[in-house]
């Protein structure tokens, strides 16, 4: 499929994976630089300051939306899964109408075989979100390592609420010698404290007002580490949520950012970060903390 007809004065959008490689050819130089967004839609705030970063540093910059089938664990959260395309392409234009969509159909990226590549992530896809979320890793490096084959970005952003899936992509990209630079950038949140996140759409207002509880109790972990033990805050951040109806606390750990394995003694030569994940109301939320 082609591009959607566009002039100077529209966004351009494709469908298609060979007319976006096309169009990319046709516009680079020898010394372009191409920013890339990769996201799954439903965008907020967070996006957008991507985009933003991605505009100011380079001549091109790209947004692919599309929902990775491969990295859901869970079918009935991929149904559920918000899929707003023209709310998204309207946010996109209004930040900045030269911004590149790719907004590619299952069977374009997949051609017809919807599996996931196996990775070796080094161990990094064995904890917290991979434990919890079997095969969930592959999917991302698939769709990930498929995405910069054709865009061939020179820049990639992705918000750092993400974290382990940060640093699992900049495995993949060491590890497969693809020529990009990851970057991870600020975590963006509500005015609450609530780390934006795509799946806050499918919360009420009351809801996105009670999860500031998330926030709050991660700071609180914080400040308790820099006197306490990790098994000492664990324990309490477990309590905490325990005596917290509105939110069934799936897993919380706080862990080494370099490796993501546990914390068991601190060491002052490491950097460390807790990370959580929540239920609200069947909602699934993640988010973390830099502690030191």
């Amino acid at each position: 499929m082609f591009a959607l007809n566009f002039n100077k004065n529209t966004m351009p959008i494709f469908y298609g994976k060979v007319a976006l490689m096309d169009y990319l050819k046709s516009i680079k130089t020898k010394n372009s630089t191409v920013g890339f967004i990769p996201t799954m839609g439903a965008l907020h705030q967070g996006h957008l300051s991507l985009m933003q970063q991605s505009l100011a540093e380079n001549e091109h910059t790209v947004v692919s939306i599309f929902v990775n089938p491969t990295q859901f664990n869970n079918s009935e959260d991929l149904e559920k899964y918000p899929r707003t395309l023209e709310e998204d392409t309207q946010k996109i234009a209004q930040l900045n109408n030269s911004i590149i969509v790719f907004a590619p159909s299952v069977d374009d990226i997949y051609e017809g075989k919807v599996l996931s590549q196996d990775f070796d992530f080094d161990g990094l896809e064995n904890q917290m979100e991979g434990k919890f979320r079997p095969g969930h890793f592959n999917g991302v490096g698939t769709i990930v390592k498929r995405l910069f084959e054709i865009v061939t970005p020179t820049n990639a952003y992705f918000g750092e609420k993400d974290f382990q899936q940060l640093q699992i992509i900049k495995k993949m990209v060491q590890k497969n010698n693809l020529e990009v630079n990851v970057i991870g950038c600020p975590i963006y949140r509500a005015s609450n404290g609530l780390a934006m996140s795509s799946r806050n759409e499918r919360l009420t207002e009351e809801q996105k007002e009670e999860s500031s509880f998330i926030f709050k109790t991660l700071l609180e972990a914080k400040e308790q580490f820099q006197t306490k033990s990790a098994e000492y805050v664990t324990e309490w951040v477990e309590k905490t949520f325990a005596n917290n109806p509105a939110f069934e606390l799936e897993y919380f750990q706080i862990a080494d950012e370099a490796t993501l394995t546990p914390c068991e003694t601190k060491s002052d030569s490491k950097k460390y970060r807790a990370f959580i994940a929540v239920f609200v109301n069947n909602i699934r939320l993640i988010d973390t903390i830099s502690l030191n």
